[in-house]
C-alpha cells in the first residue's frame, strides 16, 4: 500500500501535492476551442499517474487526473468569455471513461480516497454552477464505455448524447464490481437529476455491462442516443442548441490566471494576501486574510486591466490553494484558525464596486468563484473557528468567514498599548445573497434559522461597524471577550478541541453546518461523508478479501453477508 503523500510534488516539497498547474503541463486533457465551443478532450496518459503502482488505463482517473480538469474548466471560465458551451469528450477510441482507477483506490489511504471523491464532488458541481449561474454550458458526447466516474462524469453535464453503435454505455457498476458506491454524486444524480425512476435506477446500479441505445434514452440515462454516422451531427446541432440558452457576451476579451505568488516552508505557506502558519504541537493552522493594500479601482474597465492581481480574485485563490493544500497533505491539523489583518473600510469599498457592476460578466465570475471557495471552506472536515482581533477586516465579503466557521470568538475594546483599530464586524450587500452555501440559504439565513427576523435585524444594520457587544447582541459571533479573558477563553476552547475525536468532529461539524432544506448538493456531500465514508473502511471493499483488492484477478471478493 502506498501513502497519499509518497510523491514530490511540483512545489519540490517532498510529500507535497500540489493543485496549481497550467495547460503546458497537463498531461491528460486537451482544449481546443473554435468559437463560442470549447472541447475538452479526456486523453489520459497511462504512465501519469499521481503516485507509482497503477497505469490510468481505459481513461481511468486519480487526483492528478481531476486536478487538471478543475483548473481547465477554471480557465475557461475566466480566459475564455467567448466560450458558452464546453463538449466533453474521449481521445480514445472505444472509451469515454473507465472512472476512478481501482489499483489507485485499493492501494491508498483511507484519507486520501475520501479527499480525492471531494474534490472530484466539488468540480462537478462547479460544472453546474457554471451552467446555472454563469452560462457556460455541458455536453458531454459519449463514445464506448462510460462507466462509474466516467459516467458521473457525464452526469453534472446538461445534456448527454450517446453513440448507438452496439458497443457504446453508461454504467455504474461499483455495487457489483467493488462493493463500494458511486462517490462523486452518481446515485443522487440519477435520481435527483436526470428523475429516473427508483426501481431502474436500483436495477440500472446493479448491472455490470451498463446500459445502451433506446433503453439509454427511456429511463432518462442520456438524452440523445445516435447513430455513429450521424453523431459528430447531433453533437454540433445540440452545442448550437445549448449555446443558444447562454448568456456570455460576445467578443470581449477574458483575464490571464497568472500563477499564484506563494512562498512554502515546512510550517506554513506565505501569500500576497494570506499567510498559513501551523503549529504542529497544538494540531492547528492559522490562515491571516490581508484586506487589500490600496483602493479598489474606479471600473469595470479597470478591474479588467488588473485581471488576477485583483485583489478579491487573489485572495480567493489564495485561500483555495490554502484550504486544498491543508486537506490533502496536511491530514493531522485538526483545527483552523481564521483572523485577518487590514482596514475594513477598503474591504468595503471593494464589496460595493463588486456588487455595483455584478451583471457585468467578469465581476459576476468573480462573485461565483468566491462562493464556491466559500462552500470548500464549509466541507472541510476540520472544526473552524474565527478570531475578530483588534487591526482585523472581517467586513462584507469576509465576514462570510465568520459565518461559515463553528465558532467565532471576538475581542470587545482594544489592548492597552495597542494601536491597532478595535476589533469589528460590518456587513455589506454581499452577506445577503451572493454567497449561498450548499442548501441554498445564504450563510447568515442558515445561522438565523428558526428566527429569520434576525436576518433582517442584520440587513438594516449594512455598514455598520459592530463592536464585540453589538455583534454578540446580533448574533453574529459565538461571543465576545474583554482583555482580561481573552486569552484565557480562546486558549481553553483550542485545547478542548485537540481534546475530541476527530471522527467525532468531523460527523459532528458535517451534521450541524447545513441546517434547513436539502439540496442535491447536500445530498451528495452528507452521503460522501457518512456513507462511502464508512463504505470505504469496511472489509468487503477494501480487506484483504474484499471487492477493490481482488478486482482484475479472476478471483471473486469474498463478502462477509452480515448487514450492519
Amino acid at each position: 500500500m502506498y501513502n497519499a503523500l509518497s510523491r514530490t510534488g511540483a512545489a519540490g516539497a517532498k510529500g507535497f501535492i500540489d493543485f496549481n498547474t497550467s495547460p503546458e503541463m497537463y498531461r491528460h486533457w486537451k482544449v481546443a476551442i473554435v468559437g463560442d465551443v470549447a472541447r475538452l478532450i479526456m486523453d489520459v496518459d497511462e504512465n501519469g499517474g499521481l503516485f507509482d503502482g497503477y497505469p490510468l488505463k481505459l481513461n481511468s482517473y486519480d487526483l492528478g487526473v481531476d486536478i487538471e480538469l478543475a483548473d481547465a474548466l477554471q480557465r475557461l471560465r475566466f480566459e475564455h468569455p467567448e466560450v458558452k458551451v464546453v463538449i466533453l469528450e474521449s481521445g480514445k477510441d472505444r472509451v469515454f471513461c473507465a472512472g476512478a482507477n481501482i489499483r489507485m483506490l485499493a492501494g491508498s489511504s483511507h484519507a486520501h480516497k475520501v479527499n480525492f471523491c471531494k474534490f472530484t464532488n466539488e468540480t462537478r458541481n462547479g460544472m453546474e454552477d457554471s451552467s446555472e449561474h454563469s452560462g457556460q454550458k455541458f455536453l458531454c458526447a459519449v463514445r464506448g464505455t462510460a462507466a462509474g466516474g466516467g459516467y458521473e462524469l457525464a452526469l453534472a453535464c446538461d445534456r448527454i448524447v450517446l453513440a448507438d453503435d452496439g458497443t457504446s454505455t453508461v454504467s455504474l457498476p461499483e455495487i457489483p464490481l467493488l462493493a463500494v458506491l458511486p462517490g462523486t454524486g452518481g446515485l443522487t444524480r440519477v435520481t435527483d437529476k436526470r428523475k429516473v425512476r427508483r426501481d431502474r435506477a436500483d436495477a440500472f446500479c446493479t448491472i455490470e455491462e451498463g446500459i445502451k441505445g433506446k433503453r439509454a434514452v427511456e429511463w432518462r440515462l442520456v438524452d440523445r442516443s445516435v447513430p455513429s454516422s450521424k453523431f459528430d451531427a447531433a453533437v454540433v446541432e445540440m452545442a448550437k442548441e445549448l449555446a443558444a440558452t447562454s448568456d456570455r457576451p460576445s467578443g470581449v476579451k477574458g483575464i490571464a490566471l497568472t500563477p499564484i505568488e506563494r512562498t512554502i516552508s515546512q510550517d506554513g505557506i506565505t501569500y500576497t494576501s494570506l499567510k498559513f502558519e501551523i503549529d504542529r504541537k497544538g494540531r492547528r493552522a492559522t490562515l491571516t486574510l490581508l484586506g487589500p493594500g490600496s483602493p479598489p479601482p474606479t471600473d469595470v474597465a479597470a478591474i479588467q486591466a488588473q485581471g488576477a492581481q485583483f485583489w478579491p480574485l487573489r485572495l480567493a485563490r489564495e485561500l483555495d490553494d490554502a484550504i486544498l493544500h491543508l486537506r490533502i497533505n496536511e491530514l493531522e491539523i485538526g483545527t483552523l484558525v481564521f483572523k485577518s489583518q487590514g482596514d475594513p473600510e477598503q474591504v468595503l469599498a471593494y464589496d460595493a464596486l463588486m456588487d455595483a457592476h455584478k451583471a457585468d460578466w467578469l465581476v459576476r465570475e468573480i462573485l461565483n468563484n468566491w462562493k464556491r471557495v466559500l462552500k470548500r471552506v464549509d466541507v472541510t472536515s476540520r472544526s473552524l473557528v474565527t478570531l475578530v482581533e483588534p487591526g482585523s477586516c472581517f467586513a462584507g465579503t469576509l465576514a462570510e468567514i465568520i459565518f461559515a466557521c463553528d465558532r467565532a470568538y471576538m475581542f470587545d475594546g482594544q489592548l492597552k498599548g495597542d494601536n491597532r483599530s478595535a476589533a469589528g464586524v460590518t456587513l455589506s450587500a454581499l452577506n445577503f445573497g451572493p454567497y449561498p452555501m450548499s442548501n441554498g440559504l445564504t450563510r447568515l439565513e442558515t445561522r438565523f434559522l428558526g428566527e429569520p427576523e434576525s436576518v433582517g435585524r442584520a440587513k438594516a444594520l449594512i455598514g455598520q461597524p459592530l463592536d464585540g457587544t453589538d455583534a454578540d447582541r446580533a448574533g453574529l459571533v459565538t461571543e465576545s471577550f474583554d482583555e482580561i479573558d481573552w486569552d484565557d477563553e480562546v486558549r481553553i476552547f483550542l485545547e478542548e478541541r485537540a481534546s475530541f475525536s476527530a471522527d467525532g468532529l468531523t460527523g459532528l461539524e458535517a451534521n450541524l453546518r447545513f441546517a434547513g432544506p436539502e439540496t442535491m448538493e447536500t445530498k451528495i456531500f452528507g452521503r460522501l461523508t457518512a456513507w462511502q465514508n464508512w463504505i470505504f473502511q469496511r472489509p468487503n471493499a477494501i480487506g484483504g478479501e474484499g471487492a477493490l483488492r481482488r478486482y482484475g484477478t479472476g478471483v471473486k471478493a469474498d463478502f462477509d453477508p452480515e448487514r450492519v
